[in-house]
C-alpha cells in the first residue's frame, strides 16, 4: 500500500514538472560587474546581435602565404558572405606573412546552440572549397559558443550511463547479490530523474544558472550512500529477528537521525551560495539543496516499501538469519583496536599524510584561459593558437569600451596609449542613447597576466576622463572580474560552510568538544584533498591551474560530505558509548560502520570522478579533488585520525555532555585496545 502511495506520488510529480529545461546560460563574472554592465549596454546598439568570425589561413607546412594563396583565400569573401550578415572582408595578412585573417560578420542567436548551427554550416562550407595546401579554422566569441554547445552533444547523456554503470557495479560488488543492488539503484534513479525536472522548474522560476550534470552526481551519489547505510542496518537487524520488517522498522529509526543530519549539513552548507556573486555558484547553491532534499525523501519514503514488499531474500545469495554465527566486521574491528591502542602513532601517521598532500598546494595558481577550459582541443581554440603565433593574440578577444559620444574620442586616444595597446577605434554609435562602442586590440594574449594587468590600467585610464563614464568590458574584462568575484566568495562562504556544519554536529552531538575537533580534522582533510588533486592534474594531465570555481566548489563538498561520513560514524559511536564507554564504542563503531562507510565512499568519489567524462575542465578537476578527498577520508580520517582523536580525548569528547559506560572494560580483543573507565 505505502509503496503504491509513493510511486503514484512520484508519477504525478513527474507529470507537474515535466516540460522544463535545465538553464543554458553561463555568466562567469558578478551580475554588478562592469564587464557585465559593458554586456547590457553593448545590446542595445542597433546591430547588438552582431559579432565577428574569424577564419584563419596559414599553410599546412608552415611557409609563407603566397600571392596565389591570398588570390584563392579571397575567392571565399562570397561564401562567406552567404552566410554573413553583413559584408565579410579579408584576407588580412600577417606580418610575418605567415597566416592570414578573413572576417565575417554572422547574426548570433541567444544560445550557443543556435550559434553552432550557423558556425557549423560555415565550416562545412569553406570546407569544401579549402585552398591547396591551406589549413582553415574558424574561431572567434560566437566559434567558443558553438564548440561548447558540440563538446557537451550527448555529454549529459554519458555522464548519466557512467555514473549508473559505476554505482550498480559497486552496488553489486557490496552486496554480493545479483537482486538487491536493484532495488536502491531504481530508487535513486528516480529521485535524480525528478530531482533534474524540479531543478529545471526551479532554474527557470527564478532565473537560476547551475551545472544539471552537477546536480545528477550529488544526488547519484548523497541518495546511494543514504541507501547503503539504511541497508546495512537492515541487514544487521535480520540477525537478530525473524520478522523482517521489525527489522526494517527498526533500522529505519535508528538510522534516520545520521541520514537527516547529514542531508541537512549539504543543504544547509549549500544554501550558503546563495549569498555568492557568481552566478552559476549562486544557482548551484538552491538547485543542488533541492535535488538532495528529493534523494533524502526518496530513500526514506520509497526504498523501505521496496524492502518490505521484498523481503530478506532480497539479499540472496547471502540471506542473513537470526543466530548468524558469523561475526559482522571483524577486520575493522582489529584496525580499530589497534588505532585505539596507538592513538598518538596513529594520529600523527593520518596527519603527516594530509601534510603531504597539502604541500600540492605550492606552485598552485587559479585561472584558466579560453583554450585551457576544454578537455578536448576544438577547432575555435586551435585557431586561437594558430592567429596568436602570427598576429596580436588580442586579435581574437578584443576590449570593449562603452563611453557617452561626447567623450569617446578623449576615450579612445587615451586607451591607445595605453601599454600593450595595438589600435582602438569606434566601431558603433547609438544616437538613441549617446553612447559610442570602441573596439581595443590588444598585444598580450587573453586572461595572462599581462592581459589582466591592462585591464585595471585602461579602467583606471578611461574612469579618470571626465563625463565620458566609460567603462570597460569583452572576454577579458569578465575574466579578470570573475576571479574577483570567485575570489570574494571563497573568502565569505568557506567560513559560513564550517559554521553550518559545526551547528549540525553540535545538535547531533551535544557536544563542545567533538564538533570543534572533527570541523578542525574536516578542514585539513578538505585542504589536503585540495592540494592532492592540484598536484595530480598538473603530474597527470598537464593542467597547470585550477579553474576559478573549483576551490570553492571542491571546499564545500569535501567538508559537507566529508562530514557526512563524521556523522555515521559519530552517531553511532555515540550511541555505543553509553553502553561501552566512548574508546569501546568507538571500536564498535568503527566495526559497525567501517564496510558501509567504505562502500559509500568509494561510491561517492566514483561517481564524482565520472565527471571527467564531460569536455569541461572545471568539472574534471572538481571531480578528481573530490574523489580524492572522499577516499582519503574514508580510509584515513574515519578509520584512523577520528578514532584516535577519541581515544585520546576518551570521555572528555562529550563534554560539557556527559557518556557514562554500564560496562567499563572492551569484551572483545581486550588486549587490542583499552577501554576508558572515568
Amino acid at each position: 500500500m505505502s509503496l503504491g502511495i509513493v510511486l503514484i506520488s512520484l508519477v504525478v510529480l513527474f507529470g507537474l514538472f515535466s516540460g522544463f529545461q535545465s538553464p543554458s546560460q553561463n555568466a562567469q563574472a558578478p551580475v554588478d560587474s562592469e564587464s557585465t554592465q559593458v554586456s547590457e549596454l553593448m545590446k542595445e546598439f542597433p546591430d547588438a546581435d552582431r559579432q565577428s568570425v574569424l577564419v584563419v589561413a596559414s599553410r599546412e607546412d608552415g611557409s609563407e602565404l603566397s600571392e596565389k594563396d591570398i588570390t584563392e583565400l579571397e575567392g571565399l569573401i562570397p561564401v562567406l558572405d552567404s552566410l554573413a550578415d553583413a559584408d565579410s572582408s579579408g584576407p588580412l595578412v600577417s606580418d610575418d606573412e605567415g597566416a592570414a585573417i578573413l572576417v565575417t560578420p554572422v547574426e548570433t542567436g541567444e544560445s550557443n546552440e543556435e550559434n553552432a548551427e550557423v558556425i557549423n554550416a560555415l565550416r562545412a562550407d569553406i570546407s569544401s572549397r579549402t585552398p591547396e595546401g591551406i589549413t582553415l579554422h574558424v574561431t572567434g566569441g560566437p566559434a567558443f559558443g558553438a564548440d561548447v554547445a558540440s563538446a557537451f552533444d550527448g555529454a549529459d547523456f554519458t555522464l548519466l550511463l557512467v555514473t549508473i554503470l559505476i554505482v550498480a557495479v559497486l552496488l553489486i560488488v557490496t552486496y554480493r547479490s545479483p537482486v538487491l543492488w536493484l532495488v536502491p539503484l531504481a530508487v535513486v534513479a528516480l529521485a535524480d530523474g525528478l530531482a533534474g525536472r524540479v531543478t529545471a522548474a526551479a532554474g527557470a522560476l527564478w532565473d537560476l544558472q547551475f551545472d544539471a550534470g552537477i546536480i545528477s552526481v550529488l544526488v547519484f551519489g548523497a541518495g546511494t550512500n543514504y541507501a547503503l547505510l539504511m541497508i546495512s542496518r537492515y541487514r544487521e537487524e535480520l540477525s537478530t529477528t525473524d520478522d523482517h520488517r521489525q527489522a526494517l522498522s527498526t533500522a529505519w529509526r535508528k538510522t534516520v537521525p545520521a541520514i537527516v543530519a547529514s542531508n541537512l549539513t549539504v543543504v544547509l552548507a549549500l544554501l550558503t551560495l546563495v549569498l555568492a556573486v557568481i552566478p552559476g555558484t549562486h544557482g548551484l547553491g538552491v538547485s543542488s539543496g533541492i535535488g538532495l532534499l528529493i534523494a533524502l525523501l526518496s530513500v526514506l519514503l520509497l526504498l523501505p516499501p521496496f524492502l518490505a514488499v521484498c523481503g530478506r531474500k532480497v539479499f540472496w545469495p547471502f540471506v542473513p538469519h537470526p543466530g548468524d554465527a558469523r561475526e559482522q566486521g571483524r577486520a575493522w574491528r582489529a584496525v580499530a583496536s589497534r588505532v585505539v591502542a596507538q592513538p598518538v602513532m596513529s594520529l600523527l601517521g593520518g596527519l603527516a599524510l594530509i601534510g603531504v598532500m597539502a604541500a600540492g598546494l605550492f606552485g598552485t595558481s587559479v585561472g584558466l584561459d579560453q583554450v585551457e577550459k576544454f578537455r578536448v582541443q576544438s577547432e575555435s581554440a586551435t585557431g586561437l593558437e594558430v592567429l596568436s603565433e602570427h598576429f596580436p593574440p588580442g586579435e581574437a578577444q578584443p576590449i570593449f569600451i562603452v563611453a557617452d559620444n561626447a567623450g569617446a574620442e578623449e576615450v579612445v586616444d587615451a586607451a591607445a596609449n595605453v601599454d600593450g595597446v595595438v589600435r582602438a577605434h569606434p566601431v558603433e554609435t547609438n544616437e538613441d542613447t549617446s553612447l559610442t562602442k570602441i573596439m581595443v586590440t590588444s598585444e598580450y594574449a587573453p586572461s595572462t597576466e599581462q592581459s589582466l594587468d591592462q585591464i585595471t590600467q585602461l579602467r583606471d585610464t578611461v574612469h579618470a576622463i571626465p563625463d565620458a563614464n566609460a567603462v570597460v568590458g569583452g572576454a577579458v574584462a569578465t575574466d579578470l572580474d570573475a576571479r574577483a568575484g570567485n575570489q570574494q566568495d571563497l573568502l565569505l562562504i568557506a567560513p559560513l560552510v564550517l559554521a553550518a556544519s559545526f551547528l549540525v554536529l553540535l545538535f547531533l552531538l551535544r557536544s563542545l568538544v567533538a564538533p570543534v575537533l572533527l570541523l578542525l580534522v574536516n578542514l585539513a582533510s578538505a585542504i589536503g584533498a585540495i592540494g592532492g588533486g592540484a598536484w595530480l592534474s598538473r603530474v597527470l594531465f598537464d593542467q597547470q591551474s585550477l579553474d576559478l570555481q573549483v576551490p570553492l566548489l571542491a571546499f564545500l563538498f569535501l567538508v559537507a560530505l566529508g562530514i557526512d561520513y563524521t556523522i555515521f560514524l559519530v552517531h553511532r559511536a555515540r550511541t555505543e558509548s553509553i553502553a561501552l564507554g566512548t574508546r569501546a564504542g568507538m571500536v564498535e563503531a568503527v566495526m559497525h560502520t567501517g564496510s558501509v562507510i567504505t562502500s559509500a565512499g568509494i561510491v561517492l568519489a566514483a561517481v564524482f570522478a565520472a565527471l571527467g567524462v564531460l569536455p569541461l575542465v572545471t568539472l574534471g578537476q572538481l571531480g578528481l579533488i573530490v574523489g580524492v578527498g572522499v577516499v582519503v577520508d574514508t580510509f584515513v580520517v574515519r578509520t584512523v585520525i577520528v578514532p584516535a582523536i577519541f581515544s585520546l580525548m576518551g570521555d572528555r569528547i562529550w563534554w560539557p555532555g556527559r557518556v557514562r559506560s554500564s560496562q567499563g572494560e572492551l569484551t572483545h580483543e581486550p588486549r587490542e585496545c583499552t577501554t576508558d573507565s572515568h
